[in-house]
């Protein structure tokens, strides 16, 4: 077993449960073209067998390998990335060191860090140290080399750029 298999790899709680399952939604969008609603529509009828709103799911069959899942929490990170992708990218890309860009960046990374910038923007209610743990745990159940790192350091160049010093409140306006 590696040392990603240790982290996350079967997460715990519905809101992670809802923040791996909108990592999974994002990369299967950008592969298929799929818009944010039909994504998460699609998860929802065929992954989560819950409606909008419920906070659980049977897991049964489904390929999200999780217990109960906040389903509007996971319909808020993919149609709120979705929606934000630019300003979302810029953000990511002001972070990268070098000549990194994020289209250089793997598909499945690029999703992880879209969701995090997403949450540190525009979810107040939820402390950027905590953000800041899902996904690198997240990151470590996809990865084991340098990546979980890279999210680790992109997203708290981005945290402490637009959280404040207990990372606790945005400095940033609320999403509309």
């Amino acid at each position: 077993m590696s040392a990603g298999d240790d982290r996350a790899s079967s997460p715990s709680g519905p809101r992670r449960a809802a923040r791996l399952a909108a990592v999974q939604a994002l990369y299967q969008s950008e592969l298929t073209g799929l818009s944010a609603a039909d994504v998460v529509a699609e998860f929802v009828a065929h992954r989560f067998k819950s409606k909008p709103g419920d906070t659980k799911f049977d897991q049964e069959d489904s390929d999200v390998e999780a217990g109960p899942t906040d389903t509007a929490l996971f319909g808020d990170i993919v149609e709120g990335t979705l929606g934000r992708v630019a300003e979302i990218d810029g953000r990511i890309g002001a972070a990268l060191k070098g000549n990194w860009t994020p289209e250089r960046l793997e598909r499945i990374l690029l999703a992880i860090l879209r969701c995090g910038v997403y949450e540190l923007l525009y979810r107040p209610d939820v402390p950027g140290p905590v953000i800041l743990s899902e996904y690198v745990d997240i990151a470590y159940s996809f990865f084991d080399s340098d990546q979980p790192s890279l999210a680790n350091g992109v997203l708290d160049t981005i945290a402490k750029d637009v959280r404040s010093a207990d990372q606790s409140a945005p400095k940033t306006a609320a999403a509309p």
